[in-house]
């Protein structure tokens, strides 16, 4: 009887001790996006689809008050971007390398890596959910969930000691999983800073100068998105296959992104097309002489109601 008392007051221990481990959800976050930013590190991941399984590895140095960063894929071609402070360059099998002006790599890095939480909340919720095992290390588990349901959440499990994410799933409002970043080994140490210095001196090419958006005032307007979401320039080009007009407009929550494409209805366009695959929802809408995509990592239900927001100009949806 002794024993099982004894027992039983361990486990009660362990379970206060295990309680008052966990941080509130916010100031764990805010912990991850401060040591994503200052440390050196290494991780060693998978990105899961549904078709696929894509093995990447990124290193992170913040050398000489340099944020110095190495995305490189693992399998097929040779694909890496790196970065240097607000320089990121891209060197992709069949393309010239280039650079762009950026603190963001369009690239699949693990979610949240560097985000703006304070930001972030202003649209999202942040839950603690637990603790947990992943990569071989004890993890405190955290949900990032849109406040008005619009769009999708993410559940991630970040380190009790580095404060590094070590997975992150992409679930929709069914709670199906429709991504999942797990990490596989991750390493911590100066070393690696020491080893990145390397790229303050690899030639890169030199930095793209981007047009500013080419349409001063657009005849059409989205007069709907989900709060938050905010627009960037409208541009307009010809569509290289087609040699179709078309105008576009990206709108970014600091999460997710969406754009919003606009083009002459013809014989070919559809009436009404919804498709998602994975994360990516693409929906065509006919209305009136013009036709309006939606494309973007927004569900299905979303990217309709946008499409439907969309007020056209009764004389032409495009100006050549």
């Amino acid at each position: 009887m002794k024993k099982i008392l004894i027992s039983a007051l361990t486990l009660f221990g362990l379970s206060i001790h295990n309680a008052s481990a966990e941080q509130p959800a916010e100031a764990l976050l805010q912990e991850m996006h401060q040591a994503s930013e200052q440390l050196s590190y290494e991780l060693s991941y998978i990105l899961i689809k549904k078709n696929s399984i894509e093995p990447l590895l990124y290193r992170h140095a913040n050398f000489e008050n340099q944020q110095l960063a190495h995305l490189l894929y693992l399998s097929g071609p040779v694909r890496e971007v790196i970065r240097r402070d607000s320089e990121v360059s891209y060197v992709e099998p069949g393309v010239e390398p280039f650079t762009v002006q950026s603190e963001d790599m369009v690239a699949p890095t693990i979610p949240l890596l560097h985000s703006n939480i304070d930001k972030l909340r202003e649209n999202y919720d942040f839950v603690s959910v637990g603790r947990a095992r992943e990569a071989g290390s004890a993890t405190q588990v955290v949900r990032v969930v849109p406040k008005d349901g619009l769009r999708y959440s993410y559940v991630l499990w970040v380190d009790e000691n580095t404060h590094l994410p070590l997975r992150a799933d992409l679930v929709d409002r069914d709670g199906e999983v429709l991504e999942q970043y797990r990490t596989i080994s991750f390493v911590v140490n100066e070393q690696i800073s020491e080893v990145m210095s390397g790229l303050k001196d690899v030639k890169l090419p030199g930095v793209l100068t981007l047009p500013q958006g080419n349409v001063n005032q657009a005849s059409w307007n989205v007069g709907w998105v989900p709060t938050g979401f905010e627009p960037a320039e409208v541009n307009r080009y010809r569509m290289a296959m087609t040699d179709r007009l078309v105008e576009t407009q990206m709108y970014t929550d600091g999460l997710f992104n969406f754009s919003v494409y606009i083009a002459e209805r013809d014989e070919n366009s559809l009436q009404g097309q919804v498709i998602r695959q994975g994360r990516r929802t693409l929906h065509t809408f006919v209305k009136g002489s013009a036709e309006i995509s939606i494309v973007g990592d927004i569900p299905p239900s979303t990217a309709q109601r946008i499409a439907q927001s969309v007020s056209i100009e009764p004389v032409k949806a495009i100006e050549p």
